[in-house]
């Protein structure tokens, strides 16, 4: 069953999903300029905020009576199995992005693949049907940590991708430079 709005339609909540899907592949699908010394912002970024929303979840516990975040061997090895499956998945949507060099100016321009894009889609699918399941109460204690397992899994696929990304992109600046020719 899909997931529902606040009115009981089903479309209100997928339109808006569709939509945005389909402005990021549209914006993606041409040759944007990449700047290997700016790819470090949206890693720090997405760790603070992933953060700050499990401090704020704990604290809501806290204040529900809960005992707010648990570091209980559960919760670690969901986190940790979540950092893993999300940085596998970065690095493979990162092998599907193309990078270029312009050999006279050494300018770098990446275009992301459509099949990343489906990698993305798949993940928004899973994340919407755990919470669906979840929220109706049939996953009980497992529901948070699963949850926050499902955050953390997008700071190991952003962090994954952008190094490998960098790590392309500065091997094609290396060759350029040296009078290789780029791949």
């Amino acid at each position: 069953m899909p997931p529902t709005s606040a009115n009981g339609s089903p479309w209100a909540t997928l339109i808006p999903i569709a939509i945005a899907m389909a402005v990021v592949i549209l914006r993606n699908s041409r040759a944007r300029r990449l700047r290997i010394e700016a790819m470090w912002i949206a890693p720090v970024i997405i760790v603070a905020m992933i953060g700050v929303a499990l401090w704020a979840e704990s604290r809501a516990s806290v204040a529900r009576g809960g005992a707010g975040f648990a570091l209980t061997p559960l919760n670690i090895g969901l986190d940790i199995a979540g950092v893993i499956a999300g940085a596998l998945l970065g690095w493979w949507r990162a092998r599907f992005t193309s990078i270029t060099i312009d050999p006279a100016t050494h300018e770098l321009t990446s275009r992301a693949s459509p099949l990343g894009m489906v990698v993305i889609l798949g993940i928004l699918v899973i994340r919407t049907a755990v919470r669906t399941y979840a929220t109706g109460g049939a996953l009980g204690e497992w529901a948070a940590p699963v949850a926050d397992a499902l955050l953390v899994m997008s700071v190991g696929l952003v962090c994954a991708q952008r190094l490998e990304i960098y790590i392309r992109a500065n091997r094609l600046l290396n060759e350029a430079g040296a009078g290789g020719s780029p791949s």
